[in-house]
């Protein structure tokens, strides 16, 4: 798309709006940002079966109650605490000043940025949209976001809702394809938060860094999960099927891999067939079972599954059934003796296929995590401290949960964010604020201070003054 055809020009003029309304009104009050925010809760609430049900649609199937739980309870508290703590996060911070310039004055002063891009992935398309927003109306900012292509019916609504509470040049949804992504990500923003793959991650922040807009980017990648060797094994097995199989493993911070002690590879696999028989019975019918978004994403996963097993990975269906093409419903496989190098252990798999990986001890499965790029989340299932101390210690990640998956994300005081391959920068909370906020230190200097004794012309008295300085 070039930059002259009609929907840049459009988004051009959209972002010129923004920031002329945001010049006039750089500073909203908090009872101003309250409304917002309360305004953002009213009309996601008001209209969740709808926008369940056109995700429903999108997807082929998914079950309004995971939307509910997995999208706008989080939405909900999410807004909740920022209404609860936004005005204190906007008070200036005192800070310390050091001795030297006593009896000066510091303090951070939050101030909004100003116009913020949100690119939307397809895989939780209402809580990417709406989390990223909260943090930028609760830090004072104007927004455009751009909703993902795979999800028509849901980014068509969510547009319409936000177009009916919101002034366009206070928030504004776009839509289009990928090349308008691209286009998006090269507009200058001040400042730009992307949730998707890596690969077009480096686009972003490449195209981003044409205006040296500063980028949030929250990546994916392999998180691991470890079974401890001492760990409650039944509950680690269920808890880690649960965390996979929500919304069919297409969730970033879905548990790529399993590290299991030697010789309960069998007895996981046992274990996960049993759970996938109780949580979704009559599995070939059963409607809690989320679709692959798309043909393309199904046939990635059958190609990733193939390719493994040619070079000698062994395949564990934990339900009665296949993947079937035609609705796009991929079961839960298991995965053993996959070899390093097969795509299935190289890429994100954003599936519902689980690698089985066995480790001797405790430093074997450190140093397999920390061998690779450094992941979104990272799960422990142990008890004793420690295992626990040792893996949060030693290992990187964007977040850890422990006898737990993906539900740090669900806390909204923790920030959210990767690091290295997995993304940069965080959001939620207080961090959501800063992020979207320019923290700016000032310094007031007192009317009688020291500033003249160490001015030039230098000489004997400066000399003194810094070797009395530098003693102490």
């Amino acid at each position: 798309m070039k930059n002259d055809l009609p929907e840049v020009a459009a988004l051009e003029a959209l972002l010129r709006d923004q920031r002329h309304a945001y010049l006039r009104t750089p500073y909203p009050s908090w009872e101003t940002r309250a409304g917002h925010l309360k305004a953002l809760r009213k009309v996601m609430l008001d209209n969740r079966d709808a926008l369940a049900d056109a995700m429903n649609a999108d997807f082929g199937n998914r079950a309004k109650q995971e939307v509910l739980l997995a999208e706008f309870l989080l939405i909900k508290g999410e807004i909740d605490a920022a209404l609860r703590h936004g005005k204190r996060w906007m008070k200036a911070q005192r800070r310390s000043t050091n001795k030297w310039l006593m009896p000066a004055r510091a303090k951070v002063v939050p101030q909004p940025l100003g116009v913020v891009g949100i690119i939307v992935p397809w895989n939780y398309p209402v809580l990417l949209a709406a989390g990223p927003l909260i943090s930028a109306l609760t830090a004072g900012n104007r927004a455009i976001i751009k909703m993902s292509e795979l999800t028509p019916r849901t980014s068509a609504l969510f547009e319409q809702l936000i177009g009916q509470t919101f002034a366009r040049d206070h928030v504004a949804v776009v839509n289009g394809d990928a090349a308008l992504a691209a286009a998006f990500s090269a507009q200058p923003f001040d400042h730009l938060l992307f949730t998707g793959s890596t690969k077009v991650g480096h686009e972003v922040m490449r195209a981003a860094a044409e205006h040296l807009t500063p980028v949030t980017l929250e990546l994916g990648g392999k998180s691991p999960a470890i079974i401890g060797q001492h760990a409650r094994f039944d509950n680690a097995v269920d808890n880690l099927i649960a965390g996979k199989t929500l919304n069919a493993g297409q969730t970033c911070v879905a548990p790529d891999y399993v590290l299991v002690p030697r010789g309960k590879e069998q007895a996981f696999i046992e274990r996960a067939r049993a759970r996938m028989a109780k949580m979704y019975p009559d599995f070939a019918h059963n409607l809690d079972y989320t679709s692959i978004i798309s043909e393309r994403h199904f046939a990635r996963l059958q190609r990733l599954v193939d390719e493994a097993q040619a070079v000698g990975a062994q395949l564990h269906m934990l339900t009665d059934s296949t993947p079937d093409a035609a609705s796009r419903r991929f079961p839960l496989i298991a995965v053993t003796n996959a070899p390093e190098e097969s795509a299935l252990m190289q890429e994100e798999i954003f599936g519902p296929l689980l690698p089985i990986v066995s480790y001797d001890t405790l430093d074997d499965a450190i140093a397999w995590i920390n061998a690779r790029p450094r992941p979104l989340a990272l799960y422990l299932y142990a008890d004793d401290t420690a295992t626990i101390k040792r893996v949060t210690r030693d290992t990187i990640a964007g977040g850890m949960a422990i006898n737990e998956t993906l539900m740090h994300l669900a806390c909204e005081s923790l920030p959210f964010g990767g690091v290295g391959a997995s993304g940069m920068g965080a959001y939620h909370g207080y961090e959501g604020f800063v992020t979207f906020s320019k923290m700016k230190p000032v310094l007031t200097q007192a009317r009688l201070n020291a500033r003249g004794w160490i001015s030039p012309p230098y000489g004997k008295r400066v000399n003194a003054l810094l070797k009395l300085m530098m003693r102490f």
